[in-house]
């Protein structure tokens, strides 16, 4: 008999057909449609791919096709290129005197072309590139899926090497795994090139042996790569991306930075890069910029296809060779280099067609009914669950400015796949403080808001600066709340009022973000010990300095200086959170709230912190309640002289409740203590 549901039911029915992420937040009701289609959408585009006779990991396996590979059975080399508009490809390198009619690449179809070289054509070291004949032009490029790139010293020019290193590497990372370490990262975020104290270009060698035993002294677990991908202009910070294949060679070969990443590993340390898929550089010698001749292959047409702020291209992510190209990218970096995720940089610029300039997200509308590209969001989803069924550990970073609901929600709720996203009103937040604010106005409960303004489900990692906070036209917090003075009055010896609360307030600002901010914790290299001085890269108008393109580790190592107290301090942070598991523990719940006091009190996992923001109020009998009765034990107190404090409270004294759960004791101003309860 044919079952008939009531209207109750079919509402009942209906309920439970709505996405995870609309059962978990009424307000997203009104757009249960638009979720659903982002689940049908990826469900569609895998079918897709299965009818073109393959599945996800299958597809984005060009690059062992794809580019210039060699062939073992064949004994010989294949060089394939998709290039749907260009009339006619050669091969040419120093293999052949760079002679651009000798090695022509047949078209076999759907826009690709190839050619066979026998296996003593090219070797270990050869250098190549690819001329292209178009209807408008005939010029040398470089292969789009090459896997190293060199500039000559004396003419600057760009060219493609093939790297096929007789003995290829043997990694040792078979016992390394991320599944403890996902549960609470701990970002160390860096710069390889700008890691070292000398004025020029650091190295991935340089960088394993000197950086990477900082960051494990510190106990970071997370090691967060910036401009790893090549990019012809070193002052783009590496965004500005030519060859997405091939790890920049300003810092050194292939090799060698998979000896950092594999000597990581040893450390326990994970590797993530920052990944720029949102954009490529618009250079035509050196990135993929009109590669066939035309205005679309890789990219959009017309202006939807240029980012004026950026002045970059911007990709057709609805084209399937182009999600193919992405893809399999993203599969190169977590099987070739063993990198155990990424941050995807930029992607508010790509989820929508306005990119973010100058709009304010204060309608659900412009999630999901105003300017979004949803090509762009099929292609995330797609490479976050192509990154996950690699390596189930995967830490995937989402740097959005928009705060795109379910960013960091499985795709089967409506989500978009992302583990963490940044918490980026968390910095500009800091800053604005310091730019605008006196001490005495600082709102503890704005201060409170912020740090616990997310997404349920959604893990955020928080951090006070990054490499945005401290580039040229900025400072870093320490510069901000010390500037000049920190030249002249670091000495331990030397009393100074400005230097004093800088110290103090830099320590309460990064404890009270690492705490409360988010499931993850990150800082930018050097800010840990307060580095004095912005990032500043060699450019026409520095006179092509590295002076400030370098972090001074001469300062933190100088015990006559007062800069290792916040590095000392900064180790002592990171042991705390993973001692005692906090970026792993519920959201933080409010004990105290003191306005006039600027007192903010609040439990998390099995710790009590608490934080006097004031001046000047120094409160010798502080009451509050514990909620738990017992005895407690300071295990953190950033007023600590080891820490450059002032030793007003005893951290060796055991501190008792009274009348039930009441605790008092003696709260000085700008200082933080972190208190566990001992025994009941």
């Amino acid at each position: 008999m044919l079952y008939i549901l009531s209207d109750k039911e079919k509402i009942e029915h209906m309920k439970d057909k709505a996405p995870g992420l609309v059962k978990d937040d009424p307000w997203l009701k009104p757009y249960s449609g638009e979720i659903t289609n982002r689940i049908e959408r990826f469900k569609d585009s895998l079918e897709e791919i299965r009818r073109d006779g393959g599945n996800l990991m299958e597809f984005a396996s060009a690059y062992k096709t794809m580019g210039i590979n060699y062939d073992h059975d064949a004994g010989g080399w294949w060089y394939r290129e998709w290039a749907p508009a260009a009339r006619a490809l050669f091969l040419c390198g120093d293999f052949n005197n760079w002679d651009r009619t000798s090695h022509p690449l047949k078209h076999v179809g759907r826009g690709n072309w190839e050619i066979f070289l026998p296996g003593e054509t090219l070797s270990h070291g050869s250098l190549v590139k690819v001329h292209v004949i178009t209807d408008k032009n005939s010029l040398d490029r470089i292969p789009a899926y090459i896997r190293r790139v060199i500039q000559d010293p004396q003419t600057h020019e760009f060219k493609g090497q093939i790297w096929q290193p007789v003995d290829p590497y043997q990694w040792k990372d078979e016992e390394f795994s991320m599944a403890e370490i996902k549960k609470s990262p701990i970002i160390y975020e860096a710069h390889i090139g700008m890691a070292q104290e000398k004025e020029g270009v650091g190295t991935y060698r340089e960088f394993m042996e000197n950086i990477l035993p900082r960051v494990y002294d510190l106990g970071y677990n997370v090691l967060q790569l910036m401009a790893i991908q090549e990019h012809p202009y070193y002052g783009s910070f590496g965004y500005h991306v030519s060859n997405f294949f091939a790890p920049t060679s300003r810092f050194g070969t292939p090799d060698e930075f998979k000896e950092l990443v594999d000597r990581a590993h040893s450390m326990g340390i994970g590797v993530i890069i920052d990944l720029v898929h949102s954009h490529c550089v618009k250079n035509i010698s050196e990135g993929l910029n009109e590669f066939d001749g035309s205005e679309n292959q890789y990219f959009h047409p017309g202006g939807r296809g240029y980012h004026q702020a950026w002045d970059s291209k911007l990709f057709d992510y609805g084209k399937r060779e182009v999600k193919q190209f992405l893809l399999s990218n993203v599969r190169y970096w977590l099987e070739e280099f063993h990198i155990d995720g990424f941050r995807f940089d930029g992607i508010t610029s790509m989820m929508y067609f306005h990119h973010g300039d100058l709009m304010d997200f204060d309608h659900y509308d412009k999630y999901f009914v105003e300017g979004i590209d949803w090509d762009a969001l099929l292609y995330l989803q797609l490479a976050n669950a192509l990154s996950h069924e690699l390596r189930g550990s995967v830490i995937n970073v989402a740097e959005d400015m928009s705060g795109m609901p379910g960013l960091c929600r499985s795709i089967i709720d409506g989500g978009v796949g992302f583990d963490f996203r940044l918490g980026m009103g968390i910095p500009d937040f800091w800053i604005k403080y310091l730019k605008e604010k006196r001490d005495e106005d600082w709102d503890i409960h704005e201060m409170w808001g912020v740090m616990t303004n997310r997404r349920w489900k959604e893990k955020t990692v928080a951090y006070t600066e990054s490499h945005d906070q401290a580039i040229v036209g900025d400072k870093t917090i320490a510069f901000w709340l010390m500037d000049k003075e920190m030249y002249f009055h670091m000495q331990k010896d030397d009393n100074n009022i400005d230097i004093d609360r800088g110290l103090a307030l830099h320590k309460l600002i990064r404890l009270f973000t690492a705490s409360l901010g988010g499931e993850a914790y990150l800082n930018f290299i050097g800010n840990e010990y307060g580095h004095p001085e912005w990032i500043d890269f060699p450019r026409e108008g520095n006179g092509w300095s590295y002076k400030y393109a370098r972090r001074q580790w001469s300062l933190v190592d100088n015990e006559d200086l007062k800069y290792h107290y916040l590095n000392d301090f900064d180790r002592a942070l990171i042991y705390m959170l993973k001692a005692y598991n906090i970026l792993s523990s519920q959201t933080g719940e409010q004990l105290n709230m003191d306005t006039e006091n600027k007192v903010i009190i609040f439990k998390r996992g099995n710790l009590i912190f608490l934080f006097n923001f004031h001046n000047s109020h120094s409160i010798s009998d502080y009451r509050f309640h514990t909620q738990d009765s017992g005895t407690y034990r300071i295990v953190l107190n950033s007023d600590s002289k080891k820490f450059g404090g002032f030793g007003r409270v005893d951290s060796e004294l055991d501190y008792r409740t009274i009348a039930d759960d009441m605790l008092s004791i003696y709260l000085p101003n700008r200082t933080a203590l972190v208190m566990e309860r001992v025994n009941k």
